[in-house]
């Protein structure tokens, strides 16, 4: 089944931006943007931001802004904006020209943290971090006022612009927005917008050593560039009443409008930068672009296409609370894109060797395979039969089990696009009694697409002719978090749950010779096994590797 687009009458954040403007429009056109700090790389949780933002923008006839939240030098870097810009535009939601940067903006957010301080909706405050907190109070009791609460106008300009110019060490003042220290949102009691941090900046170097805070930055910066709607995730719903209090104090005639939707996580997948972090510096993963995390370099570098998670996303839709989507329904969408797009190679994945002992010695022939059996546009190729093939060591057993309908002693089965063969002998290893060959013999009245209507066999096996094989390494992936707990990620404890066998790696992988020529991120099927993709950093001449993006079965639940 085809994944549809979800209709914009279907769409609730669409529904609530239409009955909005119907009731009060803007003076402007519809601008909607993505604010990515550039601290760490994007995942798929945030390709639903972008798209939720970027799909509203081109709704409304729009505009879509990417801005880098780069108000924090501590974490922050040239290479995590470039990532970004590229997984952006690989994803499909290239921002253009609007390309903005929230640093730009220092000596505006300045300004406008000036002007509270002028109209007494700011002060400077000397109470250390923990005090500042301790003095916040509880979701049940109220908070108590700073004693630098009442500074005056002359004093807290005085003191902002000496912090500004250096004069004080970091963290032993802030500046704080003069709210309500007994309101019951506790975003509301006195946020702290201006902090000290003596760190140079990867824009703007030492030039600054203030620098405000995300909820204080936020509104202005959409200010500045025409924002209209500032949609972000739920759990900043309790940060919209001081996102427009901001706007508000500072006399901006048509501010812009935060609304929230949902955040969308993925099961036994990790979403959280902070833990995403912690895997990479622990060495669980291979980095950022490690094909186990959910990260957008590593989605790419397995080999899920943009295509597939744009589908999925749709499917999903506007959500209005936190969500878990089920990670099948991602594989379910990659199935549908690769489908008809991609050609299906024989692989051997462990394999066994197989001597068809009535086969002329030397010889070899071509035989036509379709390139995909749903997609006859695509055509067919050769591949090479010869006296020397490998098998998968599970298509044979020695002593079948019930139900086993491929190769076994005396049993007949069909070699994909060949002939039939039948079992005479296995060979085993005088030492470990493992069977390293089979002796087969095969029917030459069975060649495939000639018309053979004889006997039918139960079983049809894929195969690789061992003197044209092209080997390669093959990455096989697993869930990285096992089941259990309640679902969340809680302290360190859900580091127990990472998966030993989140990656389980073959050598001297067999493929079929048409392997041989392949390029960068080029997918196929691997028939049985699953969609694969070549690496990204594959060049020619180097050892193959392969990734397995998916298995062929598809597990997504239709009636979800």
């Amino acid at each position: 089944m085809e994944m549809e687009n979800k209709k914009h009458n279907e769409d609730y954040v669409y529904r609530v931006i239409a009955e909005e403007l119907k009731k009060a429009p803007f003076d402007r056109d519809m601008c909607t943007r993505f604010p990515p700090e550039p601290n760490g790389y994007l995942h798929i949780g945030s390709a639903y931001a972008i798209h939720t933002n970027y799909r509203m923008a081109e709704q409304f006839n729009g505009a879509f802004h990417l801005r880098f939240d780069d108000t924090n030098p501590l974490k922050e870097d040239m290479s995590y904006v470039k990532a970004i810009q590229e997984d952006m535009k690989w994803l499909g939601y290239d921002p253009g020209e609007h390309i903005y940067f929230g640093s730009d903006y220092f000596e505006q957010i300045y300004d406008a943290a000036v002007s509270l301080i002028r109209k007494g909706k700011a002060y400077v405050c000397d109470l250390t971090p923990e005090e500042v907190s301790a003095y916040r109070g509880t979701l049940t009791e109220p908070g108590k006022d700073s004693p630098y609460r009442e500074r005056t106008v002359e004093e807290n300009l005085k003191l902002f612009e000496e912090m500004k110019n250096g004069r004080y060490p970091a963290a032993s003042k802030v500046l704080r927005a003069k709210i309500d220290m007994s309101s019951p949102n506790m975003n509301m009691r006195d946020p702290v917008i201006y902090r000290i941090v003596y760190e140079p900046h990867y824009r703007t170097g030492t030039d600054w050593c203030v620098y405000p805070l995300y909820d204080f930055a936020h509104p202005i910066q959409d200010a500045i560039e025409g924002i209209t709607y500032s949609l972000c995730s739920i759990e900043f719903k309790d940060h919209r009443p001081l996102y427009e209090w901001v706007l508000r104090k500072l006399s901006i005639p048509v501010p812009p409008r935060q609304r929230e939707f949902g955040r969308l996580s993925l099961t036994g997948v990790v979403t959280s930068k902070r833990y995403l972090r912690q895997l990479v510096e622990r060495g669980d993963v291979a980095g950022w672009d490690d094909p186990r995390l959910p990260t957008l370099q590593g989605l790419r570098r397995r080999g899920y296409t943009p295509e597939s998670i744009r589908n999925f996303i749709e499917a999903i839709g506007s959500i209005r609370t936190h969500s878990t989507a089920d990670i099948s329904l991602l594989d379910h969408c990659l199935r549908q894109d690769l489908r008809l797009k991609t050609t299906s190679v024989m692989a051997v994945l462990r394999p066994l060797k197989v001597v068809i002992t009535n086969y002329p010695v030397g010889e070899t022939e071509l035989l036509s395979i379709e390139n995909n059996s749903q997609n006859e546009a695509l055509g067919k190729r050769e591949v090479p039969f010869s006296r020397t093939i490998y098998i998968e060591r599970g298509d044979f057993q020695e002593q079948p089990e019930k139900g086993f309908h491929r190769l076994s002693p005396d049993s007949e089965v069909r070699l994909k696009g060949a002939y039939y063969v039948k079992c005479d002998e296995a060979v085993k290893d005088n030492v470990t009694d493992e069977v390293i060959e089979l002796r087969c013999t095969y029917d030459p009245e069975t060649k495939s697409g000639t018309g053979f209507t004889g006997r039918k066999v139960k079983g049809t096996i894929h195969w690789v002719s061992g003197q044209h094989a092209v080997y390669a390494d093959v990455n096989l992936y697993h869930e990285l978090l096992l089941k259990g707990g309640n679902g969340r990620l809680e302290g360190d404890d859900w580091l127990d749950r990472i998966n030993p066998e989140s990656l389980i790696q073959l050598k001297g992988v067999m493929l079929e010779p048409s392997a041989a020529h392949v390029a960068p991120e080029q997918k196929f099927q691997l028939i049985r096994h699953g969609y694969f993709c070549v690496d990204r950093e594959y060049a020619a001449g180097d050892r193959l590797l392969f990734h397995r993006i998916v298995s062929l079965k598809d597990g997504w639940n239709r009636s979800n």
